[in-house]
């Protein structure tokens, strides 16, 4: 792993130094490891010295191919080496801490990879280098991670962005990218951020949410849950509305589940996040412009190319610009059953934005000819929203009926009733069906799926 890597040539056994105890608590596995590190770090230039000489050191082409044993073998034997030259003693305890952040230094994110590895954390929120933020169960929380310098999280930065291909810096000081799990990065340093580097990491789950999962949370109603089923199923072209966070990508997830695993999926994000489930599926994925501003491929130049790949269905990570039209386009021409998302506070916004969107196409199209595809496109609008106590919720699953006049009509399935907030500061509420039959009910019967007559009668379904 050495520069002359040689398994024979490694030190016999690795054994600190003891002396006085330093302030320095052993971290666990990765399952119990603590979510925040001291401020005050007696040890920081230590651990900036000892990372340095690790990076002259180590052979970092071939650190994919060595098992991380063997690798914290190595730089135990170096540190040790390096604590005994300078006459620094360090209790064992201390010691196997300081070799658990070096190997996050070399192999992981550094001071993010307890974050990255707590279950309970969905979103990581880097604002500088001494103000990291996560978000638990909907609600934000200051930690007392830290970064050495602003090197050092740009460094950071730069090792997320590279390894998908991306770059970061003062011509192009801001990024969306991915971790290698699929969970959403985005980057942007100066000059744009004025406080210096700012990171955000949208986590997933290593095990995607299922349906059965977000009706465990209380996400949506057992027969709304059904007739999403249903929906998906017969081949209704789906509109996932929502605000940041309100979790439509999870619930895009969980509805391609249900999807036929012998239908072609050809699925087109900005950065890769959809964890589809089925074999048949192609990933596409847009570029950004290189250093000299060419070769950008937006998500319309691969919804072109996705119409000439022969998919039964289509998945846009987030349609946010003109490439609505063709989305539009795709659903009005044999590509039933597609799905996407926008950003919208309610079905009825959701709507209105995407008929924005596909004006952006150019030309003059008229208003009317802009909703009459929608009205023959989209199928469904299944609203999501987080509430004030932090949890997802679908307030809303409405139909999309036709047109009449210059108006696309809409009529809601479901709807998420709220009804007050409890001492705790939990929203209560329940989702119940509105009592109107769905008109795309007797085509959802024709095509063989199985829907209950009475899954829309007006009743109170969960609290």
């Amino acid at each position: 792993m050495f520069k002359s890597f040689n398994a024979s040539s490694r030190p016999a056994k690795a054994t600190p130094p003891s002396a006085a105890p330093v302030s320095r608590q052993q971290r666990p596995e990765p399952e119990g490891r603590p979510v925040a590190r001291p401020v005050a770090d007696p040890n920081n230039g230590l651990k900036t010295e000892l990372h340095t000489l690790l990076l002259e050191q180590l052979n970092l082409t071939v650190l994919d191919k060595v098992s991380k044993s063997d690798l914290r073998h190595e730089i135990s034997g170096l540190s040790a080496q390096f604590l005994q030259d300078r006459g620094q003693q360090m209790p064992s305890a201390a010691f196997q801490a300081l070799m658990d952040e070096l190997l996050d230094e070399v192999l992981g994110l550094g001071p993010l990879e307890p974050l990255l590895a707590d279950p309970t954390i969905s979103d990581i929120l880097v604002n500088g280098t001494d103000k990291v933020f996560v978000e638990r169960r909907g609600l934000l929380e200051r930690t007392d991670v830290h970064f050495r310098d602003e090197r050092h999280l740009l460094r950071i930065i730069d090792k997320i962005v590279s390894s998908v291909g991306r770059r970061i810096d003062e011509s192009q000081p801001w990024v969306d990218a991915r971790l290698e799990d699929g969970s959403r990065v985005n980057a942007i340093i100066r000059p744009c951020a004025i406080d210096g580097p700012s990171l955000s990491i949208r986590k997933f789950s290593r095990t995607p949410l299922h349906m059965d999962k977000l009706l465990e949370h209380g996400a949506l109603s057992k027969p709304a849950a059904l007739f999403l089923e249903a929906a998906v199923k017969g081949r209704m072209n789906i509109l996932i509305s929502g605000g940041t966070g309100s979790g439509k990508t999870t619930m895009l997830n969980a509805l391609s589940a249900f999807i036929d695993p012998r239908h072609r999926m050809v699925t087109i994000e900005d950065a890769a996040e959809l964890q589809l489930q089925q074999e048949h599926v192609v990933r596409l994925e847009t570029r950004p412009a290189n250093a000299e501003g060419t070769g950008r491929i937006t998500q319309r130049d691969l919804l072109i190319n996705a119409l000439r790949m022969r998919p039964d269905r289509i998945m846009v990570g987030e349609v946010r610009g003109n490439e609505a039209f063709d989305m539009l386009q795709a659903m009005n021409t044999g590509h039933d059953g597609s799905m996407t998302t926008i950003h919208a506070n309610t079905a009825r916004d959701a709507i209105s934005r995407l008929e924005q969107m596909v004006t952006m196409v150019g030309g003059d199209f008229p208003m009317q000819a802009v909703r009459s595809q929608i009205a023959a496109g989209l199928q469904l609008v299944l609203q999501l929203n987080r509430l004030s106590d932090g949890r997802r919720k679908v307030t809303s699953i409405s139909e999309i009926v036709g047109l009449e006049g210059d108006t696309v009509m809409m009529q809601d399935i479901f709807v998420f009733k709220k009804m007050g907030v409890d001492d705790d500061g939990n929203v209560k509420g329940r989702m119940m069906a509105t009592g109107v039959r769905p008109h795309c009910f007797e085509a959802l019967m024709s095509s063989g799926v199985k829907l209950a007559t009475d899954a829309f009668s007006m009743m109170d379904e969960v609290a």
